[in-house]
């Protein structure tokens, strides 16, 4: 016990190295033991061992509150550990060391018990402040001493305490390791006179680190996240990645093989490191391969809160021991902070330093431009005071840049440097303290009139902190001694200066300067001692702690090197022990990271370096090693930016990965070696573990696979003829080369083509060969077989690239290759099971590239692609569908894009023969590919291919009447296109057989909608607007109907009546279903018909067709008028009498006729139904023919060359505008044509003479129509009649007495007694009317004996005979009808 009290005497007699007494406690609590204070912290077993202890040791009770130790053996642990640093601090002998010496035994034995100490550490000596305090003050600076011991045992065994120290004390030793870092490992590695040993040791100490994730986070969180802190991490990445380039070697004297040994070691670090990324952020990758992950659940956000803190513990707990949680006592930062790890705020920090650290660059480089960069950015403010405290704290500013800025003359400038020298504290300092105090932060400019503006503000702020207590008269004595001292410092220390200045001169300069008063020569005589004895040194940049740039000239001898090292060692030990010391007391809070969002930041900033490094060991080295070493780090690399998203530097790695492949266009496969298989190997199996993420990077992947194929071809020998010249086809050469040649260019073979040198050939086989291998065949073929493991979005990406490699390959003009178009028939056999929502996504890619290939000007291309949509699609149906999905629409449509574009007709033949055979397997599962087989069979139909029509024909006929005889419900939706389809092979002129067949075909369709309407009142889809009642007309009759009508519209004569047939005969057939909104819809499409005249075509066309279809539909409207006529009439009857008024009016005898024939069958067939309004219509539509129809301008015209002339064609044309010239060519040639053609002299007349011929044709067609429509109004009225004696009946029955009875009797003996009894006097009248108008154009006609003549000596006898003769007749018509008419109507 004696023993032990005189140590603790002596302990206290030597001092707690600066320790106050608030050390002393632990926890703040005096006298409270250790073990107790820290029990939530311990486990149970080390809480026993500890307390058991403490208990044996005899403790006395009565310690005294203020006891630094709560155990005796605290305190002798304490003395052992300070002794132990301190004997190791001590210098050893000058010369080469002596390994039997005592000094370094001492050192060495000290340095291993340290060691030891340390490794085995309890948890009071890991917690207990005053150990932590030990450690920072003695064991750091011993440490900063040992750490650049030129002796390599000590050097080794100071880098193991280091590596124990970063595992259980960091978080207490953040701004020590920092110092560890900056000032030792980085400058051995960045410093070109380090020896090899010394570097080794360190990479050997840096791979051991950088194989803790915790580690390379925490290092990167702590440091490079830190704005006061150096990028530790970034210097470390770009360190070793210019070791790992073997740059710099040849400046160490190493041997080749001892630099191959250091790029080893340089990139088995940062493969490392690049390995923690991804074992630090593995809960965010998924492997597609790994069927569980895909299909577990993931816990819920508060259970993965819970248990990641533990997990984060024990994750790296076994790799290298390095376990950061073993340091985390309570009351250390980490453990308050750990929980409340923000990547966000981390990645703020480093955004905010990254500016910071460009704003200082261009501050060094001109200083305004820098802080306007800062002030910008929100980093700086803007006041003096801001920028002052800015030079002040910022040490990485260049001291030159600041003393030119503080120096200048601008007026904001001065502003700050006064700010700058007010916030300095002279007080209580002696003047040369006080101006090396205020020289510190800058170096003088050389420029003497800046050097007097900083003096003057030193010297007013040294008296102004110094008032009354200096020997100063005022602020000017203060500026000239300062100004001496400056001048003393450079003629003293300068080299430059041969005559030194003496203590006598230096005196005698200062004469006067106190206000005329010397100052005292003792005092003079002291500052130039001091300044003799010690310069004052002005700030110097630190080069060391940048990258320093190596000396061009390297070091002459091994000897040289040695000693140019030894002198950097002993200023780096000063540095840093001189930093150690600074730090020693510091409190630096250090953040234990558990976040794997960290990674993202760190990879982005050491991506760069990590892909010189390993692009550079692929290129440049052979070695198994290097190569093996640098793909697995690209493949790390790849992992990372696929987990985070970064497609940048996902793709530029890829894209390396690629390129040294030698598979792309920029390389050679002659110069394939070991490492390039290994390479290729390596990108599949990227392939394969990361397709989730590769997106856009699966293009370089597939083009590689492509070209792999290829290479394989040849390493077989398969294609061997092309390479061998043995194929020569001089016009289809390219540039000198053989067809099949610019298959082989992206390989690098196009120089090899055609030389006949066989060895040079099986060398190239025997290069490729391993390409070849099972291994790389199976592993490629995983590929395409695991595609149905990717998810939703990656699967898109890779069969998009796919697509486009296809393209590529199939492009080859000669020797187009179909190896991806293969994989992607392939791959959609195998992802056909997906959901419909990410199979939908993928086909939308797949059969855009199939519509592209089915095209292809390669016939043979286009027959695979055909070929294999035909099976996909014959797969697809299996499956069915459901009602109102499109699935198959979409599915199908290649074969309608190929079918539409392609024009080839074995393709359109093979496309017909697909789509039957799919008709005729897989009919029952078709829903809405119905639509897509329509649409081929539509274009089919157009086609001039006998074959391609009939076939077509057979399968679309095969499917009217059988399958929708079976499947009718599930083609509802198409039965439009098929009626369409239908129409379209009516249309096909070259084939008329084919055309009957079809219209016969529609007519069956028309059976189907009337036997099953309530199908399609059932279906629902895109017409759910549609009201249920009327689905039967939109998706039934209005097709069928309306194909009808363009059938008519479109085809030749006997087709179009055949179909003008069909159509009244539904109409006819099925009428009486129809709504009577229907019916209107019905007849829009009906007068259709006749719009069709109105089409600018040829004479003779538009001719026929009035006089043969339009014929026929106007008295099939009047039939169907007639057979329904109680539906139709409150509708149609207006809109049937404007239509036949229209054709009345026509220029075509024919058209006119059978207009007034069809009034007449209407008016006689339904006029019993009329009510008296509908008569009122009948008798104004006669009214208004009669008055449209009247020959007026006979009674008006001149022969040309009169002066009536004008005003007579003006009368014309206001009378014809109506018609147009056309129409009056017609007439013509119908009526006059023969006359015109054998009477030459008409050739050469004026057009006038021209337009009297048309004038003249049309009122010969108007004269026959006024005799029609007297001749309708004689039927209507009365009936037929055929003889006077009929008249004559007529007439007695007229003056009968009208009593009912009589009438009655009268009426059934009389049926056919006209509408007489059914008009009113009224209606009657209006006839009259028409008649009587008539009648007096007759007669004025023919009683104008001047106008007769006239028309007779204008050259028109024709015509005017038939006038006459006209005319004659109207008058007799006119005159029988009134005398007829004129006793009933007065009767009335």
């Amino acid at each position: 016990m004696a023993g032990t009290e005189g140590t603790q005497s002596s302990l206290e007699d030597e001092g707690t190295v600066g320790s106050d007494s608030e050390h002393v406690h632990a926890n703040g609590i005096p006298g409270t033991p250790i073990s107790a204070s820290f029990t939530p912290s311990l486990p149970d077993d080390r809480l026993s061992v500890s307390s058991t202890d403490t208990q044996e040791s005899g403790a006395t009770p009565g310690q005294l509150p203020g006891a630094k130790f709560s155990h005796i053996l605290q305190k002798d642990a304490f003395l052992v550990f300070r002794s132990l640093c301190k004997l190791s601090m001590k210098p050893l002998s000058e010369g080469p060391p002596d390994p039997k010496s005592h000094e370094l035994r001492s050192k060495v034995l000290s340095l291993q018990l340290l060691l030891s100490i340390l490794q085995n550490a309890g948890p009071i000596f890991k917690t207990n402040e005053m150990f932590i305090n030990a450690i920072k003050q003695y064991l750091c600076v011993a440490l900063s001493k040992n750490g650049v011991s030129s002796v390599p045992e000590v050097f080794e065994l100071s880098l193991s305490i280091f590596l124990t120290l970063l595992s259980h004390f960091k978080t207490h030793l953040k701004m020590q390791i920092e110092v560890f870092f900056k000032e030792i490992f980085l400058y051995i590695l960045e410093t070109s006179t380090s020896s090899y040993d010394h570097k080794w040791m360190v990479i050997q100490t840096l791979t051991r680190i950088c194989a803790d994730a915790q580690s390379v986070v925490d290092i990167y969180v702590n440091y490079d996240c830190d704005l006061n802190a150096a990028n530790i991490f970034e210097r470390l990445v770009n360190d070793l990645s210019k070791i790992a380039q073997g740059r710099g070697g040849h400046e160490l004297g190493t041997t080749p093989q001892q630099e191959l040994t250091l790029r080893k070691k340089g990139l088995e670090c940062l493969v490392s490191i690049l390995k923690c990324m991804v074992e630090w952020s593995k809960d965010q990758y998924v492997n597609p391969n790994s069927q569980t992950s895909l299909g577990q659940e993931k816990p819920s956000e508060q259970e993965s809160t819970e248990t990641k803190a533990s997990e984060t513990i024990n994750r790296y707990g076994s790799i290298n021991s390095l376990d950061s949680t073993a340091s985390s006592g309570i009351g250390s930062y980490s453990t308050q902070m750990s929980g409340t790890d923000n990547p966000e705020q981390f990645e703020v920090l480093k955004q905010q330093k990254e500016i910071i650290e460009q704003g200082i660059d261009l501050f060094n480089k001109k200083p305004k431009r820098g802080i306007q960069y800062l002030q910008e950015q929100g980093m700086l403010g803007t006041t003096p005071e801001d920028l002052a405290q800015f030079l002040h704290q910022e040490e990485r500013l260049d001291s030159t840049q600041v003393g030119e800025f503080l120096g200048d003359n601008d007026r904001f400038n001065k502003e700050v440097m006064y700010a700058y020298v007010d916030q300095m504290d002279f007080q209580g300092k002696d003047f040369v303290s006080a101006l090396r105090m205020f020289l510190e932060g800058f170096r003088l400019p050389g420029e003497a009139q800046k050097i007097d503006r900083l003096m003057e503000k030193f010297a007013a702020r040294y008296l102004e902190c110094n008032q009354g207590q200096t020997l100063f008269a005022s602020a000017d004595t203060a500026y000239v001694l300062a100004y001496s001292i400056i001048m003393l410092t450079t003629d003293l220390h300068s080299p430059q200066v041969k005559n030194k200045m003496t203590k006598e001169q230096y005196i005698k300069m200062n004469r006067g300067i106190n206000d005329s008063k010397d100052l005292p020569e003792e005092y003079l005589s002291a500052i130039y001692d001091e300044i003799a004895g010690k310069k004052i040194a002005m700030k110097e940049s630190k080069e060391f702690s940048i990258t320093p740039k190596s000396t061009k000239q390297s070091v002459a001898s091994e000897k040289q090197r040695r000693l140019l090292y030894n002198m950097e060692m002993e200023q780096m030990a000063k540095t840093a022990k001189a930093l150690m010391e600074a730090v020693s007391h510091a409190q630096a809070p250090f953040f234990s990271a558990t976040h794997l969002e960290h990674v993202r930041p760190m990879f982005k900033l050491a991506w760069t370096p990590l892909l010189a490094a390993f692009s550079v060991g692929l290129q440049d080295c052979d070695d198994p090693d290097v190569a093996s070493l640098c793909l697995e780090g690209i493949r790390c690399a790849i992992r990372i930016a696929c987990i985070f998203s970064m497609q940048l530097e996902r793709d530029a790695y890829v894209q390396a990965l690629a390129r040294f492949t030698l598979l792309t266009a920029s390389s050679s496969i002659t110069e394939m070696k070991q490492k390039n298989i290994d390479t290729i190997k390596t990108l599949i199996t990227v392939a394969h573990t990361d397709g989730n993420y590769l997106g856009n990077s699966w293009h370089e992947i597939l083009r590689c696979i492509s070209q792999l194929e290829l290479a394989q071809l040849i390493g077989t020998g398969v294609k061997t003829r092309y390479i061998s010249g043995v194929v020569r086809d001089r016009e289809a050469s390219i540039r000198g080369l053989p067809p099949g040649t610019e298959e082989f260019m992206p390989l690098g073979l196009g120089n090899l083509v055609g030389s006949q040198d066989k060895r040079q050939m099986a060398h190239i086989q025997e290069s490729v060969g391993e390409t070849s291998s099972q291994s790389v065949v199976v592993a490629v073929d995983r590929i395409f077989t695991g595609s149905t493991r990717l998810d939703g979005n990656a699967i898109v990406d890779f069969v998009r690239w796919l697509c486009a490699v296809s393209m590529d390959e199939l492009a080859s003009a000669h020797q187009p290759r179909m190896f991806s178009l293969q994989k992607i028939v392939e791959i959609s056999y195998y992802n056909m099971n997906r959901i419909r929502l990410q199979w939908s996504r993928i086909w939308q890619v797949i059969g855009d590239h199939f519509n592209k290939v089915g095209c292809n000007s390669n016939e043979d291309v286009a027959i695979f692609a055909v070929d294999s949509l035909r099976q996909l699609s014959m797969k697809f149906l299996e499956k069915g569908e459901l009602a109102n999905f499109r699935f198959q629409k979409d599915f199908l449509r290649p074969f309608e894009h190929i079918m539409k574009k392609n024009r080839s007709p074995t393709i359109r033949d093979m496309v017909i023969r697909c789509v039957a055979q799919m008709v005729n397997s897989q009919a029952a599962n078709i829903r809405s590919g119905w639509k897509n087989i329509f649409s081929v069979f539509h274009q089919a139909a157009a086609d001039h291919d006998e074959t391609i029509v009939e076939l077509a024909f057979q399968t679309t006929g095969h499917i009217v009447v059988n399958t929708f005889k079976e499947h009718f419900a599930a083609a509802i939706d198409s039965f439009q296109d098929a009626v369409k389809c239908l129409s379209e092979f009516v249309c096909n002129a070259a084939f008329p057989d084919t055309s009957m067949e079809a219209i016969r075909l529609i007519r069956h369709c028309a059976k189907y909608v009337s036997e099953r309407p309530q199908a399609l009142r059932e279906y629902t889809s895109d017409d759910m607007n549609v009201a249920p009642g009327d689905r039967v007309w939109v998706r039934g009759w209005f097709p069928i109907l309306f194909e009808l009508s363009c059938i008519i519209n479109r085809c030749k004569l006997d087709v179009r009546t055949r179909g003008l047939t069909v159509m009244f005969e539904i109409m006819k057939s099925y009428g009486h279903t129809f709504e009577k909104h229907w019916w209107h819809d019905l007849f829009r499409i009906v007068f259709r018909i006749f719009d069709n005249m109105k089409l600018p075509e040829q004479q003779t066309e538009k001719t026929e067709w009035m006089t043969t279809t339009c014929n026929h539909a106007l008295y099939a409207i009047c039939d169907v008028f007639t057979q329904f006529y109680e539906p139709l009439s409150e509708i149609l009857l207006e809109d049937i009498f404007t239509q036949l008024q229209w054709c009345v009016k026509q220029d075509n005898e024919q058209l006119a006729r059978s207009g007034t024939n069809c009034l007449e069958n209407l008016v006689i067939l339904n006029g019993e139904k009329f009510s008296p309004e509908v008569w009122n219509v009948t008798c104004s539509c006669m009214l208004e023919i009669f008055q449209n129809t009247s020959p007026h301008v006979l009674l008006t015209w001149r022969p040309a060359g009169q002066d009536e002339e004008a005003a007579d064609g003006k009368h014309f044309d206001a009378d014809f505008d109506s018609q147009s010239q056309s129409s009056y060519d017609r007439a013509l040639s119908e009526r006059g044509h023969s006359q015109m053609s054998s009477d030459d002299t008409w050739k050469g007349r004026s057009n006038a003479r021209v337009s009297d011929q048309r004038l003249f044709a049309g009122l010969l067609i108007k004269c026959v129509v006024q005799l029609e429509l007297i001749q309708t109004v004689d039927n209507i009225v009365f009936f037929p009649a055929t003889s006077k004696k009929e008249d004559a009946e007529n007439m007695a029955a007229a003056q009968r007495d009208a009593l009912e009875e009589s009438e009655a009797d009268w009426e059934d003996s009389r049926p056919d007694q006209g509408m007489y009894r059914h008009m009113t006097s009224a209606h009657l009248f209006k006839l009259l009317d028409c008649l009587l108008e008539s009648h007096n154009f007759a007669k004025d006609f023919n009683s104008n004996n001047e106008q007769r003549t006239a028309l007779w000596r204008a050259g028109k006898p024709l015509q005017a005979s038939l006038f006459l003769w006209f005319m004659s007749s109207v008058l007799d018509r006119g005159i029988r009808r009134s005398s007829g008419v004129e006793t009933p109507v007065h009767s009335l």
